[in-house]
């Protein structure tokens, strides 16, 4: 078996640890602190975490790794000058972000409530606070996610999965050992010394791998400007979605009780199909979209296979997390100070998130199919608009329905997302091609309704709904998933056969 092929089953496994992991955090908070405004004050802090995460990861490595492997290319003979340069992009940037670290560590109590104005006094005060705990190690946060694509320029990918682990983990861990005497500050604690061990490990795999890191601020300053330039619009896109994560939890700040925590609790469990979709799936599709960007006839199959196996992976597990969906939340989260009201109040919003399973999924293939046709700008242009939208549905919808309002307006600007970006994307194609992604579409439902029906049934008429929810969960996710394989391969047999050979690929 091939290094990258062996580093693909790991990633992918340590990809779905990570995700078990976060359930094991989340339920552990749930656990020991319950649903009310010292978690929301949590959760509203941990939101910068995610941002700088995301802009570092979907903005700073997208850029750099080709950059760098190129620049790389280019002095072929003078490698050494090239990881100086490498060095230098890495201390110039750890020095940025020491100096906000710095300026938003001090400005903190002012800036929190101007993001979320609608905090109560212990939301607010929990969120500062730990704002500022993460404020203060920004820089080893960003330091962590950004030797990621150091590491994949030497082809070395297993030390960034365990550095995530490693946050989580001892996320998990502080809770335990430090919860009584830190209180909710414990998981920010908790994640920081992960990260900072997380950083560690992959600084010694980048040394170990060759790498030679140099603290200088000496470099080639003109690949520093095509770095630069580069950088800009690819953050602007990666920090579009956190800017509605932003909006909707500062609508969830002004509603009374626990809403930021039960709209978080809903959206963790919202975004695993998708996620796990996203890196296996289409980690494939993508690559072959890519060999494949100049044969226009090739690139149209490859895309409508991505489409085919998104609706046939990701609809049914959609319709069963809105049948079932309350015995998973309840299995994860209903024990300790969470309690039943808490579990139906997650679900409430569960309900109204449920189409970003698929539409999310589809988003992803086409957004990648964008890139891989040298069309990225295109999506900058459309994902902004999202973030209008997103306070417009908002406004409307908080009022009549609370906080689930900020979870069905998610849903539909994820819909309007997804539906943009496909008809840009075909607008340079046959218009058989969406005829033909409909078609099949339309072919995926009946055996989705079926299930359905049958799960429906089995959960109104037995007594299965009087057994623990793990044990309702077996059964009845059992009982959905023989039914649903079986109707595909009666009605949509050409559907079912592509997933089996996307499958045998993936193995």
């Amino acid at each position: 078996m091939g290094r990258l092929k062996q580093a693909a089953i790991w990633i992918t496994l340590l990809s779905l640890l990570l995700k078990v992991m976060g359930f094991f955090r989340e339920s552990a908070i749930a656990w020991e602190f319950g649903a009310s405004e010292l978690t929301n004050g949590f959760f509203l802090a941990f939101a910068f975490v995610t941002l700088t995460v995301t802009m570092v990861a979907n903005g700073f490595n997208t850029v750099f790794l080709p950059e760098y492997l190129r620049h790389r290319r280019e002095m072929e003979g003078r490698e050494g000058e090239a990881e100086r340069d490498a060095s230098g992009v890495l201390s110039y940037t750890v020095l940025l972000f020491l100096l906000m670290s710095i300026i938003l560590y001090v400005i903190a109590p002012w800036f929190v409530p101007f993001i979320y104005p609608g905090m109560g006094m212990l939301e607010r005060e929990v969120a500062v606070e730990i704002t500022r705990v993460f404020f203060l190690f920004m820089s080893v946060i960003a330091l962590s996610g950004m030797l990621e694509s150091y590491l994949q320029s030497l082809r070395i990918f297993v030390p960034t999965q365990v550095a995530k682990i490693s946050g989580t983990l001892f996320s998990v861990v502080f809770i335990f050992l430090f919860g009584d005497m830190w209180g909710i500050h414990s998981v920010a604690y908790g994640f920081v010394f992960g990260t900072m061990i997380g950083a560690g490990v992959q600084f010694y795999y980048l040394m170990k791998g060759g790498f030679r890191f140099r603290p200088t601020l000496k470099m080639d300053f003109g690949f520093l400007k095509g770095f630069l330039l580069m950088l800009a619009p690819a953050l602007l896109h990666s920090s579009v979605g956190h800017v509605n994560v932003f909006v909707d939890k500062a609508f969830a700040a002004g509603i009374p009780g626990a809403a930021v925590t039960y709209l978080n609790n809903a959206s963790l469990l919202m975004s695993i199909p998708s996620t796990m979709f996203a890196t296996t799936f289409v980690a494939i599709v993508f690559t072959l979209l890519s060999e494949r960007a100049d044969d226009t006839k090739a690139f149209q199959d490859t895309l409508f296979t991505g489409y085919q196996l998104g609706v046939i992976v990701l609809l049914p597990i959609a319709v069963g997390i809105f049948l079932i969906g309350e015995q998973a939340i309840a299995f994860i989260y209903e024990r300790g100070q969470f309690t039943a009201m808490d579990t139906e109040a997650v679900f409430d919003a569960l309900k109204f998130y449920v189409p970003i399973i698929v539409t999310q999924g589809l988003l992803t293939i086409s957004v990648r199919a964008m890139y891989a046709s040298g069309r990225g700008k295109q999506i900058l242009m459309v994902s902004s608009t999202t973030i209008l939208l997103n306070l417009l549905f908002n406004y409307l919808l908080v009022g009549p329905l609370g906080y689930p309002g900020l979870a069905l307006s998610s849903a539909l600007v994820s819909l309007y997302y997804f539906t943009m970006i496909t008809l840009v994307l075909y607008r340079d194609h046959a218009k058989s091609e969406l005829v033909r992604f409909t078609v099949m579409l339309l072919r995926a439902i009946p055996p989705v309704v079926i299930m359905g029906v049958v799960v429906w049934a089995v959960e109104v008429y037995t007594p299965v709904t009087q057994l623990y929810s793990l044990w309702q969960l077996a059964i009845l996710g059992s009982i959905g998933a023989l039914v649903y394989v079986g109707s595909v391969y009666v009605l949509y047999r050409s559907g079912f056969q592509a997933v089996v050979r996307m499958v045998k690929k993936r193995a």
